[in-house]
């Protein structure tokens, strides 16, 4: 069960220096995420859309509010790489990965475990997209809720948004919830995370953001194919 739309709600500026007292501030955004309602989050990359992953009626409202297509499934943040690999099948790549980025602005995409198979995320059912944000509001929130489906605060095509007053401009009442960072925008500047597709053979990389290709293929040692995304 979810509640019904309300008036909009702020939570913030958040300061991040209190561990303790982010936990504190953060139980009522856990809370409504728990209960099926969305919430936007700051994160070191962009603002992010987060839901429940585990209830399709919440996944479902993030499709709606983003207008974003199924084709594109929802990528799950997690508090811990430890808490990654229960959701993605972890590869000797995605190790090493992990190890050099995370936390950090690294997505990766694995073969779904017994644990996240069930979740409806999108038209790819086989494979999740994860990665281990390097914000603490973010992992905070995380460490309260367990793993969250997040994408860009945008509608689907459009820039991510960046304020406060943009953020409620693009989803209003559809969100319960707006958790703002202490700086009221991202400190990675809106740039998105880098998604490197590791289910095939040879890894590729889907989109190129906050991590470059020689980056990432440097710690895989070789070239990557890219892919625009």
């Amino acid at each position: 069960m979810t509640s019904a739309p309300g008036p909009v709600r702020l939570v913030g500026p958040v300061e991040l220096g209190r561990p303790n007292a982010l936990r504190g501030i953060l139980r009522e955004p856990a809370a409504v995420l728990l209960a099926g309602d969305l919430v936007v989050i700051p994160t070191e990359t962009v603002y992010g859309l987060a839901a429940r992953p585990d209830l399709p009626e919440a996944t479902a409202r993030v499709f709606a509010a983003k207008r974003r297509p199924r084709g594109l499934s929802l990528p799950v943040l997690a508090s811990s790489a430890d808490e990654a690999w229960s959701l993605g099948s972890r590869t000797p790549e995605a190790g090493r990965l992990a190890a050099a980025f995370w936390p950090g602005p690294l997505t990766l995409v694995m073969a779904r475990t017994d644990r996240s198979r069930p979740w409806d995320l999108g038209e790819r059912p086989e494979s999740i997209a994860v990665r281990v944000p390097d914000h603490p509001v973010a992992r905070a929130l995380l460490q309260l809720t367990g793993p969250l489906a997040v994408t860009s605060a945008n509608i689907s095509g459009q820039p991510p948004a960046q304020r406060p007053d943009d953020l409620i401009a693009v989803f209003g009442d559809q969100v319960a919830i707006y958790v703002i960072a202490a700086r009221g925008s991202p400190p990675g500047g809106g740039r998105p995370s880098t998604v490197v597709d590791l289910t095939p053979a040879t890894p590729r990389i889907l989109r190129q953001g906050a991590i470059s290709a020689e980056e990432v293929g440097g710690v895989l040692g070789d070239s990557l194919p890219r892919r625009n995304r």
